[in-house]
């Protein structure tokens, strides 16, 4: 077993029977269960809609390499400067240098899952860069030290006391405020911070061919801010936020907001095409979209697993999943948690070390049936066991017990060999997995098989 594999086994252990930690979870998700289906009726045919999303999200990752370079042709041409990373470190090497060429000390980002995934704000702070996340949640993790919890909602393991305790004790709030006044206390603290910033940091929901441009879906107006008042604007977006045409949003908005958290559409949509243009008031004066790779070519290059790359990063699988449910967004250890992280991680970083994300399911299918783009997450994760055999990623005892199930699945006879006690004493006292978490199996003393013959006199 992989470290990560322990780990993850170790956290989740823990989480999972943290009956504090699964009320808190279960009331957040249940808020958004309640809204979504009320957000869906803005759609004559939502099915429709999935399918039409889904097709449009594969014209631009079958075709991604010319949508890619009419994105960053259009898109100059308005003054913007494109960069390529194809890692982590390319991309924080770039950023880096951009940084020093503004003598940045203060740096203020919106919400961003690409940003975590390259770890950004370690990389600032070890620089001397002061990274200040604006969107609510985000801040709040941000305060408490932690990474986000959910792909839309970083905190939605915390509730509001955690959140009024938390503020007491980094920001010296007096205790007792509400949700309201906490807001306003935030809200206060990062206003200044964007006048301050040199540089400001933003993801982007889609990246538009035909226009140039990038779209930014959000709630709360920080993002606006993050890329309009400081003079030096930075996008870090994944290559597979692909859309063909900025017709497309007319689609992907409702769909991204309904699926994530049940609005018909989200407070603030923007639509970003470079840097501020000689007849416009406001806008950064410079502009650069750093185009991120990171892996996510490996999918690309994978017929089967090529999927994974229509998501448009709306939650809706991980709010869905019983195992995230239960174990919660940290336990994986990973940017990305629930089905879609534990379907791209992989493939992502290495098959080797997060394999053991592609059984962390029950198969249930719930992930595939509520994607708004129509993933068959529960199959790809199937197609990720099935590669990590082929890959040789499973242990020795591994590749034994299965050869002798399959030799005696094919052979009736030896199934009837041993019932009862010799498979209770296999699969209890042998096979130690399943009894760790769960009381022990009792197999029948005779297989149907044999009570049928006996019935019958066969």
């Amino acid at each position: 077993m992989t470290d990560t594999a322990a780990s993850f086994i170790a956290k989740s252990t823990i989480k999972a029977a943290d009956m504090e930690h699964r009320r808190k979870i279960n009331f957040n998700i249940a808020k958004y269960n309640a809204v979504v289906p009320i957000g869906k009726e803005q759609f004559t045919d939502v099915m429709l809609a999935r399918e039409r999303a889904k097709n449009a999200k594969w014209r631009a990752i079958e075709n991604l390499d010319k949508y890619l370079e009419e994105f960053e042709k259009k898109i100059s041409e308005r003054g913007a400067k494109v960069i390529w990373a194809d890692t982590a470190d390319d991309a924080l090497a770039e950023i880096g240098k951009i940084c020093a060429a503004k003598n940045c000390t203060t740096l203020v980002k919106s919400k961003s899952m690409v940003t975590e995934e390259i770890h950004l704000n370690d990389f600032l702070e070890k620089n001397g860069i002061e990274s200040v996340e604006t969107d609510l949640g985000e801040y709040i993790q941000q305060l408490d030290g932690e990474p986000p919890y959910h792909i839309v909602t970083p905190a939605m393991h915390k509730s509001k006391e955690d959140v009024a305790k938390l503020f007491v004790e980094k920001l010296g709030v007096p205790p007792g405020l509400t949700p309201e006044q906490l807001t306003l206390v935030a809200r206060d603290k990062l206003r200044t911070k964007y006048t301050a910033a040199q540089v400001g940091v933003t993801g982007a929901n889609f990246i538009i061919a035909d226009t140039g441009s990038i779209a930014i879906t959000e709630n709360e107006g920080n993002a606006r801010l993050s890329c309009a008042w400081p003079p030096t604007h930075i996008v870090v977006v994944g290559i597979e936020k692909m859309i063909p045409s900025i017709n497309d949003l007319a689609l992907f908005w409702p769909l991204l907001s309904t699926y994530g958290t049940g609005q018909q559409v989200t407070v603030y949509n923007s639509i970003v095409s470079g840097p501020k243009q000689p007849n416009e008031k406001d806008g950064p004066e410079e502009m650069y979209v750093i185009l991120l790779n990171n892996g996510r070519t490996n999918l690309l290059a994978n017929a089967k697993t090529r999927e994974a790359l229509y998501c448009i990063r709306c939650g809706a699988c991980l709010n869905a999943c019983p195992v995230y449910k239960n174990i919660g967004g940290h336990s994986y250890e990973t940017t990305y948690s629930g089905p879609i992280g534990s379907v791209i991680t992989p493939h992502l970083k290495n098959m080797g070390d997060y394999k053991h994300l592609s059984n962390a399911s029950s198969l249930c299918g719930n992930c595939t049936q509520v994607c708004a783009v129509k993933i068959n997450l529960h199959e790809l994760l199937l197609e990720n066991r099935q590669e990590a055999v082929a890959q040789g990623e499973s242990s020795l005892s591994e590749r034994i017990a299965w050869k002798v199930w399959r030799q005696s699945s094919l052979n009736r006879s030896m199934m009837n060999i041993g019932n009862g006690n010799l498979k209770n004493w296999v699969v209890n006292k042998v096979f130690k997995g399943w009894t760790t978490h769960r009381s022990e199996l009792h197999f029948s003393q005779k297989t149907f098989n044999e009570m049928w013959k006996e019935q019958h006199n066969q």
